[in-house]
């Protein structure tokens, strides 16, 4: 009896320490300016499936988030992030999803940080 309790409690401890691993923290380049990529960049993410926390920070242009590898992975964000006109070191936006962005945030012309701006 003591050794199917013990088991039984290993096995409890397995699936629980299992069930935790589920989110990942990642963080990576995405190309932006201002406030407003800021916005856009955060809201594209976020959209995605299985990401539960998206940073972008201006000065440095790192994306942090935190995503539910069983629901979705890196590229697929990546992808959500071109889609809405930004590059990542992977990804490049098309021509149409970079002419979308306001004026101010084209990037491409000038890679400076307008974050202090807007």
């Amino acid at each position: 009896m003591k050794t199917t309790i013990l088991t039984l409690t290993m096995a409890l401890f397995t699936i629980i320490s299992f069930a935790q691993e589920k989110n990942k923290k990642m963080t990576f380049d995405v190309n932006g300016k201002c406030g407003m990529c800021k916005e856009r960049i955060e809201k594209a993410a976020l959209n995605v499936k299985g990401v539960k926390y998206a940073n972008w920070d201006i000065p440095s242009h790192q994306l942090s988030i935190i995503m539910d590898e069983r629901k979705t992975d890196a590229m697929k964000i990546k992808t959500a992030i071109v889609g809405v006109g930004h590059d990542t070191k992977e990804l490049k936006a098309t021509e149409q999803a970079y002419n979308g962005v306001h004026p101010c945030c084209k990037y491409r012309e000038d890679n400076t940080d307008d974050g202090a701006a807007h």
